[in-house]
């Protein structure tokens, strides 16, 4: 599939908040501490991760790189557990699920997989503990979501990228704000 016939299979939508996001998250973090076993390193990040905010309803999870596997190690226990490796992020090692033909299945998830090294997948941290703190400010970025939803709704790139300087910017205020 194509940029433009994903879009139009998973369009951007939005969610009013959802209280069963943080359980979601619970449990399939859970469910990857059973895969790689423990000590790991496991954050729900994204916009469901802020509370009260409207959101895709895809719940993004940032899970620290295990140490004692190989890159490939992680993509065959990950697709061998359900999860589709998003081969063209570079950066970092991404996983979806429930992303089907027919579109999102009720739960779905975006797993994030990086070293703590990686500073700036790390840093969605700060973003989100400062939207958590500061609702006025969370309050300004629902309203940014919304307006880039109506205007992308079929272009996930073009959503995505005209939030990211906003991210940015506040992501630096909090990480100067919170160390």
């Amino acid at each position: 599939m194509d940029r433009k016939e994903l879009g139009i299979l998973y369009p951007i939508v939005l969610k009013e908040y959802d209280k069963r996001w943080p359980t979601l998250f619970k449990q399939e973090k859970n469910r990857l501490l059973s895969l790689f076993g423990s000590p790991l390193v496991i954050e729900h990040i994204g916009s469901t991760a802020i509370i009260g905010l409207s959101a895709k309803p895809t719940i993004d999870i940032l899970l620290e790189t295990p140490k004692n596997l190989t890159r490939s190690q992680i993509i065959n226990m990950m697709e061998q557990n359900g999860y589709i490796h998003m081969k063209e992020q570079k950066r970092h090692l991404m996983f979806v699920k429930g992303y089907t033909l027919e579109g999102l299945d009720e739960e779905s998830f975006h797993i994030h997989i990086g070293s703590k090294d990686q500073e700036w997948l790390w840093d969605r941290l700060y973003f989100r503990d400062y939207l958590n703190e500061n609702q006025v400010e969370a309050k300004r970025y629902e309203l940014l979501k919304k307006e880039l939803a109506a205007k992308y709704k079929y272009d996930r790139d073009g959503y995505t990228d005209s939030k990211s300087d906003y991210i940015e910017r506040i992501t630096e205020i909090a990480k100067r704000e919170m160390q």
